[in-house]
């Protein structure tokens, strides 16, 4: 069997070739004529050597060049030149701008380099897995800096406040962390005033394998931790100790008909979304199918994605399972060449994510020393809303504020979810290309969480502390977007210019999985951000954003009316593709 590839020349191609072996010289052409048939017939011999032509066929393509270039002349005879008065001949050379001859050489270029890429000309005899096998990734490197301001709540007064309130209401605990130093004394281990910087690095690694036209797989390996689901970014200053990667995908893809997809695994996030909703570092562990029509003409394509994922294993009687439901309607729309709408209207329903009081648990008193302690039973921190799961922003409670009336105690109590979280998202973007090489891009996205109950709270919260309290909160939010420039910023002297604004209340979305940039991240934020990307090279790109967020609610409850933080960011990435 033959595997060598064969040369298909385009038309580009076929024309030089042509001219260089048949066309007539005049006299003042002659000799670089010539050098361009010595020229051509070498290339032709180097493909012959490099087994990427048989002789036979190089052959052949001479005399089909020679043939259709001497059938032109003919047809179309070169008319005698003209001569000066004095009967000296007059040399006429067609003048080809610049820009034609650059864009001849690259249609050339890119369309010989695609062809070899495809039939792998540098690898003869290549086994037939190596074309189903594709290995991309990107390396990123990154300036931050994150100036909290001076006039953000005090760390020290999120401690007091989580230790003196029986009816403990907050949207950012971890501000409240605290330390026991050798004297017994508190210490807060959060900082909410100072600036920080950083340089981070971020590197993902993919493999994707045809295995068959109907099955595929796809794993990636990324830097980060294991305890951040929205980050891939390693922080530099380590003491020069190695990183770790982790596995971000591992899926399998099935494609039995042209009209649906399954992935199972820890898959891409199959939701047409922005990183309001999702963030753009997300991944998904579960199941999803997506429903498509075929593509017609009418430029109408609709489509169907519905999902299954398992958040967290139920262990009884210690634990309840936890899981997220979710589907979307939404089309496709190509108005006409220049102008594309897409649409999506989706429903999530988290289940056993909510809080509830703790009634698991007998407390007892040190006779030693009269502190406070507690014995917990195996239903114990069922409904947790653990640190290493949220981020900030979602308004929780204390699930047992009667263990923790003074500081004495040292014991750092249990949070849970207000509310209950089944958010129905649109999700709308357009692209314009009327003003080519400028397109204008806009993307909008509005979240209402359905399950936002006062009255549902207080059934699972412990009536003796919050039968009267509002915890409040807001369950709606949205974002606008806005760009001009590459839709993609991908070769050198491409660029794109962002503007976005997002206003996202404290119960609109879960804040686990949203967007870890703007605020340092989470939900009952409002805020902008301005962007800027720029091409150096193929595939690698300079960006730069500057975020400006504070929060929309008080951090602490109606006790702290004037608890805030605000924070401006400004990240500077160069980014490598491959």
């Amino acid at each position: 069997m033959n595997n060598r590839p064969t040369f298909r020349p385009t038309a580009v191609g076929a024309l030089l070739m042509g001219l260089a072996l048949a066309l007539p010289a005049h006299a003042g052409e002659r000799e670089s004529l010539e050098s361009l048939r010595e020229t051509t017939r070498a290339l032709i011999d180097a493909l012959v050597e490099q087994g990427v032509l048989s002789r036979d066929k190089a052959d052949a393509l001479v005399r089909s060049a020679e043939q259709k270039a001497q059938a032109a002349a003919a047809a179309n005879p070169a008319p005698k030149p003209s001569v000066t008065p004095d009967g000296k001949p007059i040399l006429r050379v067609p003048y080809v701008p610049d820009s034609v001859r650059a864009q001849i050489r690259d249609e050339v270029k890119e369309e010989v380099v695609a062809q070899a890429r495809a039939e792998r000309w540098g690898v003869p005899n290549a086994p037939a897995w190596v074309n189903s096998i594709k290995i991309d990734g990107d390396l990123r490197l990154r300036y931050q800096h994150d100036s909290q301001s001076g006039n953000n709540t005090p760390a020290q007064t999120y401690m007091l406040a989580e230790a003196q309130d029986a009816n403990g209401i907050s949207r950012a605990p971890d501000f409240a962390a605290f330390a026991v130093n050798d004297g017994g004394d508190l210490l807060p281990t959060a900082d909410t005033q100072s600036a920080r910087t950083r340089e981070r690095l971020r590197l993902r690694l993919g493999l994707t394998a045809k295995v068959t036209d109907e099955v595929g797989v796809g794993v990636r390996l990324a830097t980060g931790n294991a305890t951040d689901r929205v980050s891939t970014n390693q922080t530099m200053g380590q003491n020069f100790n190695k990183y770790q990667l982790f596995v971000d995908r591992a899926f399998v893809r099935l494609d039995p008909a042209e009209w649906v997809s399954i992935q199972g695994g820890r898959i891409p996030n199959p939701w047409f979304s922005t990183e309001m909703t999702w963030s753009e570092n997300i991944n998904f562990e579960g199941f999803a199918a997506s429903f498509r029509r075929p593509v017609v003409d009418d430029g109408f394509a609709p489509f169907l994605t519905v999902g299954y994922f398992p958040l967290r294993e139920a262990s009884q009687p210690s634990k309840n399972s936890r899981s997220l439901w979710g589907a979307q309607l939404g089309t496709a729309l190509e108005l006409d060449s220049r102008t594309r709408v897409k649409l999506g209207l989706a429903y999530y329903q988290y289940n056993n994510i909510e809080g509830r009081s703790e009634t698991d648990y007998e407390q007892f008193v040190n006779p030693s020393n009269g502190n406070t302690g507690i014995s917990a039973g195996l239903r114990y921190g069922r409904s947790e809303y653990p640190v290493g799961l949220r981020q900030r922003g979602n308004t929780v409670f204390e699930t047992n504020p009667l263990l923790f009336g003074s500081l004495s105690d040292l014991i750092k109590p249990t949070w849970g979810l207000a509310y209950r979280f089944k958010p129905l998202v649109l999700t709308a973007s357009a692209e314009f290309t009327h003003f080519s090489p400028f397109n204008i891009m806009v993307a909008a996205e509005y979240a209402n969480n359905t399950a936002f109950s006062l009255s549902d709270f207080r059934r699972r919260a412990d009536a003796t502390f919050y039968s009267n309290v509002n915890p409040g909160g807001r369950r709606d939010g949205y974002q606008l977007k806005f760009a001009v420039g590459a839709l993609d910023v991908r070769d050198a002297d491409d660029w794109q210019v962002q503007l976005a604004y997002r206003h996202v209340g404290s119960d609109a979305v879960l804040d686990a999985f949203t967007d870890s940039d703007l605020g340092l991240g989470g939900t009952n934020i409002r805020g902008y951000t301005v962007g800027l990307n720029y091409g150096l090279y193929r595939n690698t790109l300079l960006g730069m954003r500057y975020m400006a967020a504070e929060n929309i609610d008080p951090t602490l409850n109606s006790n702290f009316p004037t608890s805030s933080f605000k924070v401006n960011t400004l990240m500077v990435d160069l980014n490598v593709r491959f």
